[in-house]
């Protein structure tokens, strides 16, 4: 009987193994690349110049750019899903997809998000363009301001975001931090010189669930 018992209890933990194997797959992707590995070293900094009493920082700067960090950080060790980007901003938006099976090397391509949809999971979102004259607030927590040029909000592997417009301000919101912000001749993505009368003029034609 015990051997019997000893059977079973090691057939349970095999199936167990087994149902988990594909979180720990998807999981151990994000945690390995590059975008995890550089979150994790600006953390590292942050929180060494946190403790250095001659380090020149503004504690409050240094608090605020640690929370985002960490939670770019969670997103990544968490996430079992590829990133996607929702539009509920009332406009049409500019989005960044990478298809599932793209060369690590291949730049993302820039595709206009309807208002109410969601880009399609077979594809990964790195982020969303903002033209310039948008009025967007990066956090919460601060101000909107209003762009005098364009940028792409860049975000990490895994990420869930939702791009609204909050209807006391007009103010685009973010319900997650971007990874980074890029004007025009930063990183590798396609940052045109649009007004949001041109995007909502275009058809849209991202890839949606």
């Amino acid at each position: 009987m015990r051997f019997l018992k000893t059977i079973l209890l090691a057939f349970l933990l095999l199936v167990n193994l087994v149902m988990a194997q594909p979180a720990w797959a998807d999981q151990s992707k994000f945690i390995n690349s590059p975008d995890y590995q550089d979150v994790t070293a600006q953390i590292e900094a942050l929180l060494q110049a946190q403790s250095n009493p001659d380090a020149k920082t503004n504690p409050a700067e240094v608090k605020q750019k640690l929370a985002s960090l960490q939670t770019l950080k969670y997103i990544m060790e968490t996430s079992e899903e590829r990133a996607t980007c929702s539009n509920e901003s009332g406009k049409t938006l500019g989005v960044y997809l990478q298809a599932e099976n793209a060369a690590a090397d291949q730049a993302p391509t820039l595709y206009y998000l309807g208002d109410g949809e969601t880009t399609d999971d077979d594809f990964s979102c790195t982020g969303v363009y903002l033209p310039s004259g948008t009025k967007v607030a990066f956090a919460l927590s601060e101000p909107a301001i209003a762009l005098k040029e364009p940028l792409a909000l860049r975000i990490v592997e895994g990420t869930q975001l939702t791009v609204k417009t909050n209807p006391e301000t007009g103010a685009v919101e973010l319900n997650l931090p971007p990874a980074q912000i890029l004007k025009s001749g930063e990183g590798n993505l396609e940052i045109p010189t649009l007004a949001q009368a041109d995007i909502d003029a275009l058809q849209p034609n991202a890839p949606e669930d």
